[in-house]
């Protein structure tokens, strides 16, 4: 009788310690997804405040920055190629491209998207800047 009482002690012990673990491998998952998307988003702030800044440097030719997917114009090019080689899941022709758009008193919207690996939703980084010329 006792030793069966010890048998029975020892496999609750075991399935509380296997609950346990289970639980850290799960957290440690979720640390690491979480990583991953704080990773993603800095990067998408980096090129969203990237394409700004040139804007910025060259506002005469503030039009010729503007972008919505597609052949990107020599401007925004290798900012595009950034974009792709960057952050996972960007599709230039699909709902992923990064986009630009130039608007009244030199009004600047930068969006970046993309979409993480094994996730269905789409995230987005959006920066509106306005750019006054320095005198």
């Amino acid at each position: 009788m006792v030793s069966g009482m010890m048998l029975i002690e020892t496999l609750i012990a075991l399935l509380v310690f296997s609950f346990g673990v289970l639980a850290l491998v799960g957290m440690q998952a979720r640390a690491v997804s979480q990583t991953s998307d704080a990773r993603y988003r800095s990067d998408a702030g980096f090129l969203a405040n990237q394409i700004v800044g040139r804007a910025w440097g060259d506002i005469a030719n503030l039009a010729s920055y503007a972008y919505a997917g597609g052949s990107p114009g020599t401007r925004v090019a290798d900012w595009v190629t950034g974009i792709q080689g960057t952050l996972p899941g960007v599709n230039l022709a699909g709902d992923t491209a990064p986009s630009v758009v130039v608007g009244a008193n030199n009004t600047i919207t930068v969006t970046v998207r993309w979409r993480a690996p094994g996730a269905a939703q789409l995230s987005q980084h959006v920066v509106i800047a306005t750019i006054v010329p320095t005198t």
